[in-house]
Protein backbone atom coordinates (compact mmCIF):
# COMPACT_ATOMS: atom_id res chain seq x y z
CA UNK A 1 0.00 0.00 0.00
CA UNK A 2 1.06 3.72 -0.98
CA UNK A 3 2.03 5.68 2.07
CA UNK A 4 -0.68 8.09 0.40
CA UNK A 5 -3.26 5.79 0.47
CA UNK A 6 -2.40 4.45 4.17
CA UNK A 7 -2.72 7.53 5.74
CA UNK A 8 -6.03 8.40 3.61
CA UNK A 9 -6.99 4.92 5.02
CA UNK A 10 -6.11 5.54 8.64
CA UNK A 11 -7.70 9.20 8.39
CA UNK A 12 -10.95 8.09 7.44
CA UNK A 13 -11.23 4.91 10.01
CA UNK A 14 -10.06 7.42 12.68
CA UNK A 15 -13.54 9.27 12.20
CA UNK A 16 -14.88 5.84 11.49
CA UNK A 17 -13.96 4.22 14.58
CA UNK A 18 -12.25 6.12 17.21
CA UNK A 19 -14.19 9.14 16.00
CA UNK A 20 -17.77 7.44 16.86
CA UNK A 21 -16.96 5.80 19.74
CA UNK A 22 -14.63 8.41 21.51
CA UNK A 23 -16.76 11.89 20.49
CA UNK A 24 -19.72 11.16 18.95
CA UNK A 25 -21.40 8.51 21.06
CA UNK A 26 -20.35 10.72 24.23
CA UNK A 27 -21.76 13.55 23.16
CA UNK A 28 -25.08 11.34 22.14
CA UNK A 29 -25.39 10.34 25.98
CA UNK A 30 -24.40 14.02 27.32
CA UNK A 31 -24.78 16.11 24.38
CA UNK A 32 -21.55 17.73 26.45
CA UNK A 33 -23.92 18.93 29.23
CA UNK A 34 -21.82 19.13 31.98
CA UNK A 35 -22.78 18.25 35.69
CA UNK A 36 -21.62 19.38 39.12
CA UNK A 37 -17.95 19.01 39.61
CA UNK A 38 -14.88 20.67 41.25
CA UNK A 39 -12.09 22.01 39.78
CA UNK A 40 -9.73 19.00 39.98
CA UNK A 41 -11.55 16.08 38.29
CA UNK A 42 -12.02 18.80 35.52
CA UNK A 43 -8.35 18.80 35.05
CA UNK A 44 -7.66 15.23 35.52
CA UNK A 45 -10.57 14.82 32.99
CA UNK A 46 -8.97 17.60 30.29
CA UNK A 47 -5.64 16.21 31.06
CA UNK A 48 -7.12 12.38 30.06
CA UNK A 49 -9.09 13.75 27.14
CA UNK A 50 -5.29 15.60 25.79
CA UNK A 51 -2.95 12.94 26.15
CA UNK A 52 -5.58 10.09 25.58
CA UNK A 53 -6.08 12.50 22.10
CA UNK A 54 -2.50 12.68 21.52
CA UNK A 55 -1.44 9.11 22.40
CA UNK A 56 -4.52 8.24 19.67
CA UNK A 57 -2.79 10.54 16.92
CA UNK A 58 0.84 9.01 17.68
CA UNK A 59 -0.64 5.14 17.45
CA UNK A 60 -2.60 5.79 14.45
CA UNK A 61 0.50 7.65 12.89
CA UNK A 62 2.60 4.21 13.42
CA UNK A 63 0.04 2.27 11.36
CA UNK A 64 1.27 4.34 7.70
CA UNK A 65 4.80 4.95 9.00
CA UNK A 66 5.76 1.66 10.41
CA UNK A 67 2.95 -0.54 9.36
CA UNK A 68 2.37 0.71 5.52
CA UNK A 69 -1.16 0.20 6.20
CA UNK A 70 -4.40 0.89 8.13
CA UNK A 71 -5.59 0.10 11.83
CA UNK A 72 -8.73 -0.98 9.47
CA UNK A 73 -9.33 -5.12 9.05
CA UNK A 74 -10.23 -4.60 5.96
CA UNK A 75 -7.10 -2.99 4.90
CA UNK A 76 -4.34 -4.18 7.14
CA UNK A 77 -0.72 -3.29 7.75
CA UNK A 78 2.38 -4.65 5.87
CA UNK A 79 4.47 -4.98 9.09
CA UNK A 80 3.50 -5.54 12.06
CA UNK A 81 3.92 -2.09 14.13
CA UNK A 82 6.09 -3.13 17.27
CA UNK A 83 7.62 1.05 17.84
CA UNK A 84 6.18 4.10 19.62
CA UNK A 85 3.70 3.36 21.69
CA UNK A 86 3.64 -0.46 20.98
CA UNK A 87 6.98 -0.88 22.68
CA UNK A 88 4.85 -0.38 25.91
CA UNK A 89 1.30 -2.25 25.41
CA UNK A 90 0.08 -3.89 22.99
CA UNK A 91 -3.50 -1.88 22.40
CA UNK A 92 -2.18 1.85 22.97
CA UNK A 93 -4.88 2.99 20.52
CA UNK A 94 -7.75 1.13 22.45
CA UNK A 95 -6.74 2.70 25.50
CA UNK A 96 -6.35 6.33 24.58
CA UNK A 97 -9.69 5.88 23.14
CA UNK A 98 -10.85 4.88 26.71
CA UNK A 99 -8.75 7.81 28.18
CA UNK A 100 -10.45 10.45 25.71
CA UNK A 101 -14.01 8.83 27.24
CA UNK A 102 -13.08 8.78 30.75
CA UNK A 103 -11.84 11.93 30.70
CA UNK A 104 -14.78 13.33 29.45
CA UNK A 105 -16.87 12.24 31.72
CA UNK A 106 -14.73 13.22 34.84
CA UNK A 107 -14.91 16.42 32.59
CA UNK A 108 -17.96 16.49 32.39
CA UNK A 109 -19.40 14.86 35.85
CA UNK A 110 -21.35 12.44 33.94
CA UNK A 111 -21.56 9.26 35.27
CA UNK A 112 -22.80 7.58 32.29
CA UNK A 113 -19.44 8.38 30.53
CA UNK A 114 -17.82 5.91 33.23
CA UNK A 115 -19.97 3.19 32.49
CA UNK A 116 -19.64 3.75 28.68
CA UNK A 117 -15.67 3.61 29.48
CA UNK A 118 -16.00 0.05 31.69
CA UNK A 119 -18.48 -1.15 28.24
CA UNK A 120 -16.03 -0.31 25.88
CA UNK A 121 -13.27 -2.00 27.45
CA UNK A 122 -15.12 -5.08 28.05
CA UNK A 123 -16.26 -4.71 24.10
CA UNK A 124 -12.50 -4.08 23.08
CA UNK A 125 -11.12 -6.50 25.11
CA UNK A 126 -13.64 -9.03 24.10
CA UNK A 127 -13.04 -8.09 20.23
CA UNK A 128 -9.13 -7.96 20.89
CA UNK A 129 -9.13 -11.61 22.35
CA UNK A 130 -10.96 -13.38 19.73
CA UNK A 131 -10.73 -11.66 16.20
CA UNK A 132 -7.66 -9.31 16.47
CA UNK A 133 -4.84 -11.76 18.06
CA UNK A 134 -5.74 -14.39 16.08
CA UNK A 135 -5.74 -12.54 12.99
CA UNK A 136 -2.53 -11.09 13.78
CA UNK A 137 -0.93 -14.73 15.48
CA UNK A 138 -1.88 -15.93 11.88
CA UNK A 139 -0.66 -13.08 9.34
CA UNK A 140 3.13 -12.48 11.31
CA UNK A 141 3.39 -15.93 13.00
CA UNK A 142 6.60 -16.22 15.18
CA UNK A 143 6.91 -12.54 15.06
CA UNK A 144 3.67 -11.86 16.88
CA UNK A 145 4.24 -14.52 19.39
CA UNK A 146 7.21 -12.81 20.62
CA UNK A 147 6.06 -9.55 20.67
CA UNK A 148 3.02 -10.80 22.50
CA UNK A 149 4.98 -12.70 24.78
CA UNK A 150 7.24 -9.65 25.81
CA UNK A 151 4.60 -6.74 25.50
CA UNK A 152 0.96 -7.11 27.97
CA UNK A 153 -1.89 -6.16 26.31
CA UNK A 154 -3.38 -4.00 28.54
CA UNK A 155 -1.60 -3.05 31.42
CA UNK A 156 1.99 -0.89 29.72
CA UNK A 157 5.42 -1.53 30.50
CA UNK A 158 7.67 0.54 32.46
CA UNK A 159 10.00 0.25 30.11
CA UNK A 160 10.34 0.02 26.01
CA UNK A 161 10.03 -3.23 24.95
CA UNK A 162 13.02 -3.76 22.07
CA UNK A 163 13.35 -6.79 19.81
CA UNK A 164 16.56 -8.47 20.42
CA UNK A 165 18.64 -9.80 17.53
CA UNK A 166 16.91 -13.12 18.00
CA UNK A 167 13.66 -12.09 17.83
CA UNK A 168 11.19 -12.49 15.14
CA UNK A 169 10.27 -9.12 15.16
CA UNK A 170 13.81 -7.25 15.15
CA UNK A 171 13.26 -7.22 11.14
CA UNK A 172 10.56 -4.78 12.18
CA UNK A 173 11.27 -1.26 13.11
CA UNK A 174 10.87 -1.12 16.52
CA UNK A 175 12.32 2.60 17.15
Amino acid sequence: MSRTGAALGTAAFLLAAPGVMGVLVPWLLTGWQAGDTVVVLQWVGWALVILGTFALLSAFTRFVTEGRGTPAPIAPTERLVVGGLNRYVRNPMYLAVAAVILGQGLLLARPVLLVYTAVFLLVTAAFVRWYEEPTLAAQYGAEYDAYRSAVRGWIPRLRPWRPTPTDPSSSSQAA
